[in-house]
């Protein structure tokens, strides 16, 4: 078991001693109790005894087994703990390597340990330790419940965007009305609705689940009401319908938008009677069944082109609960990561890859246009292939494309709009960035443009401050090293 984080612990795993002793000295300035290990092989003989740190601080080249070798170990032993490589330059296969073996982080030895290099290790050590904290909280949420719907609600409760829909869940679940949820595809609106049973008195009965849009009109009326033999063209038995089997429990209508007008009006009979006849019966079937509908669909245009019931509309809109897309939801998307990567990396019997800053960035600046269920499809995908670089590049690429693109002004209009000197003043060096569009023809157009331009303005000074030492400004900058370099290429920019 990781010690707590309350004084994280960092292990240092180095053959130079003089350098270890540096980093231990660092350490405690900053609050982190520090072991120093001479060699992997010591560290590993600690981590079987017991004492596994938080953080780990490990050398890439060190005699005897070396620092990947070691990496791979302590990673098949200890899947969680978070692993800091180091290096006295850098190596690109040897970074691809260790962070496929599951180090979060790679850092170059500063060539002047008492200055340049001590900000970028700094937030490399603050960005592990904050894994560990994650990883814990969600390793601890798995021990506690047993299915994903508990666990989605523990998220939301420490989520500032879903805190107000958990708080709605409370309120609303202890009464029998009707529930309409709303919200796009994959938002996790069949976990809200699991939430409600779940903290209703209706919890010891069934929750049944009907999708509208699975079935044609005459297949869904006999799966939702049943039918008697003979009622139709192959219906060999008597079937009992989803209300039936739903009885003093909860019938979750899902994609109720696809239900056409027909049957519309059937259902609407049952809400408010609370019976219905079988197909081919003219006996009535009485039942106690709490409804709660989810759709994706603009409901209220439907109602305008005579496509869904007013009537209807009125009776399921109770209670609403609009639940909100992932990209509105940035502070649930680790958490959320890490707990689909635990599950599946369980199922799949695999190391438990780590969280890299880099990943980190991606995930976070990723639009997740599926959702939740795209954001789990994704980390079982890593969970089984465990290839970092690749998910990265993946997520990058579809986040450019979905980027809204800008448009390129004629030579004419840029030199009528800016002069040249105003063009070398926006890198300070003479070199002229990308063009951003002059004239906006959107107001999403116009937020991109000052984006660009806000981080062309905010990136050159730091740069200059720190004497161009990228490593030591992406820290300042709240960025990756990574994505430094990426904006760096992107906006032109050049060391004057």
């Amino acid at each position: 078991m990781a010690s707590t984080i309350k004084h994280p612990v960092v292990a240092i795993a180095d053959d130079d001693l003089s350098f270890a002793n540096y980093l231990k000295t660092f350490l405690a300035s900053r609050g982190y109790d520090s072991r120093i290990y001479g060699h992997g092989e010591e560290l590993l003989a600690a981590a079987r005894h017991g004492d596994v740190p938080d953080v780990v601080l490990l050398d890439v080249m060190m005699p005897g087994m070396d620092g990947l070798a070691t990496l791979k170990n302590l990673k098949a032993a200890h899947p969680v703990v978070q692993v800091i490589m180091l290096s006295g330059r850098e190596n690109a296969p040897t970074i691809v390597e260790a962070i496929n073996l599951g180090a979060v982080n790679y850092v170059v030895k500063p060539d002047d340990p008492q200055g340049l290099g001590e900000i970028a290790l700094e937030a490399a050590i603050k960005q592990a330790v904050e894994n560990t904290k994650l990883v814990s909280e969600v390793a601890e949420l798995r021990r506690q419940v047993s299915d994903d719907q508990t666990a989605a609600f523990f998220f939301w409760e420490k989520s500032d965007t879903m805190r107000n829909i958990a708080t709605m869940i409370e309120r609303v679940a202890d009464s029998d009305v009707t529930v309409l949820l709303r919200g796009e595809s994959g938002v996790g609106k069949e976990l809200v609705a699991r939430a409600i049973h779940e903290r209703s008195v209706r919890r010891a009965k069934p929750f049944v689940k009907v999708n509208c849009a699975a079935l044609p009109d005459d297949l869904l009326e006999s799966e939702l009401f049943g039918h008697e033999k003979g009622a139709f063209t192959g219906a060999a038995t008597t079937r009992v319908g989803k209300f039936e089997y739903a009885d003093s429990g909860t019938l979750m209508l899902d994609e109720i938008g696809e239900m056409k007008a027909g049957l519309q009006g059937k259902l609407l009979h049952v809400l408010q009677d609370n019976d219905f006849t079988k197909l081919g019966s003219n006996k009535r079937v009485s039942v106690d069944v709490r409804i709660i509908a989810a759709t994706n669909r603009d409901l209220e245009s439907m109602m305008r082109r005579s496509e869904f019931r007013e009537d209807l509309y009125y009776r399921l809109r109770v209670i609403e609960i609009v639940v909100p897309p992932l990209r509105e939801r940035k502070d649930e998307i680790l958490r959320l990561a890490e707990f689909f990567i635990g599950k599946y990396s369980s199922k799949y019997n695999r190391a438990h890859p780590g969280l890299s800053p880099v990943l980190r960035d991606a995930l976070q600046g990723y639009t997740w246009p599926g959702n939740i269920r795209e954001l789990e499809n994704v980390m079982k995908r890593f969970a089984i292939l465990q290839d970092e670089p690749a998910l990265v590049a993946e997520l990058r690429a579809t986040t450019n494309r979905q980027a809204p693109e800008p448009t390129a002004p004629a030579p004419a209009a840029a030199s009528a709009e800016r002069a040249p000197e105003e063009v070398a003043a926006a890198n300070g060096n003479g070199h002229q960035l990308p063009a951003a569009p002059l004239t906006p023809q959107s107001l999403a157009d116009a937020a991109r443009q000052a984006v660009l331009q806000a981080e062309r303005d905010l990136i050159i000074p730091t740069l200059r401050k720190v004497q161009w030492n990228r490593r030591k400004a992406a820290p300042l900058l709240g960025i990756s090293y990574k994505t430094l370099l990426n904006k760096i290429k992107e906006y032109g920019i050049v060391q004057d």
